[in-house]
């Protein structure tokens, strides 16, 4: 991967899933465990149920109600975070993260993360890992009514956080979102290649990119924020 500027980043946005939680929780229950409820409530096979849901997710890909489970729960008439805690031992924090977190706490720098997830799915995994107890702020953009693929996601987020897009740092594992940050003016850049431990890594060509946030702690280190 390229090496970041460092001696320029005061604040650091990291996504959650996929990018400090490993996304085998949330790949397994929409495309596996939420199927297989749907299947057993409706009597129809489990294949069935996933085109049924491969269709319902394309419809709302990237929006609001893709990431909402108030939205899933009404159209499925599921109680989609109780599903959750079905198969919550999955849920599992990836094993670079908090060196990495700490590493950038240890250096002066602000650490905040911004999700997607809905507010319940954020609790959710917070219970389990923590997180909170390593980062500054933990926001779900369900509070600014708009996801980070939109610009308008950006712009909220600069007003409420004041931070400096040149100055920033913006890590995720979802190409797309990356590209709406790029768009903003978000200077610094840092994609996950590898957001699912059981499968394989991406090629990432658009952005640098990590697989083992490790690997940045030294240039951390030798590079602390002095404000």
């Amino acid at each position: 991967m390229s090496k970041l500027a460092w001696k320029n980043i005061h604040t650091v946005l990291l996504d959650m899933d996929g990018t400090l939680l490993d996304l085998h929780f949330d790949n397994h229950f929409w495309l596996e465990h939420l199927p297989k409820k749907l299947a057993e409530k409706h009597g129809i096979s489990l294949q069935a149920a996933k085109d049924m849901m491969a269709v319902e997710y394309e419809q709302v890909m990237g929006t609001l109600s893709w990431y909402c489970l108030d939205f899933w729960a009404d159209k499925l008439n599921i109680d989609i975070l109780e599903a959750k805690r079905e198969i919550e031992h999955l849920i599992s924090i990836r094993e670079d993260s908090l060196p990495f977190i700490d590493a950038l706490k240890s250096s002066g720098r602000e650490v905040i993360l911004v999700t997607n997830a809905h507010p319940d799915s954020l609790s959710l995994k917070v219970e389990h890992t923590q997180l909170d107890n390593h980062i500054d702020q933990l926001i779900s953009t369900h509070e600014f009514a708009v996801t980070k693929e939109s610009q308008v996601l950006w712009q909220r987020l600069q007003a409420k956080l004041g931070f400096n897009p040149q100055h920033t740092l913006f890590v995720d594992d979802s190409l797309g979102i990356l590209k709406a940050a790029q768009e903003f003016g978000i200077k610094h850049l840092l994609a996950v290649s590898n957001p699912d431990s059981k499968q394989p890594a991406k090629d990432i060509s658009d952005f640098p990119s990590i697989q083992d946030y490790r690997y940045l702690l030294d240039d951390i280190q030798a590079n602390p924020f002095i404000n």
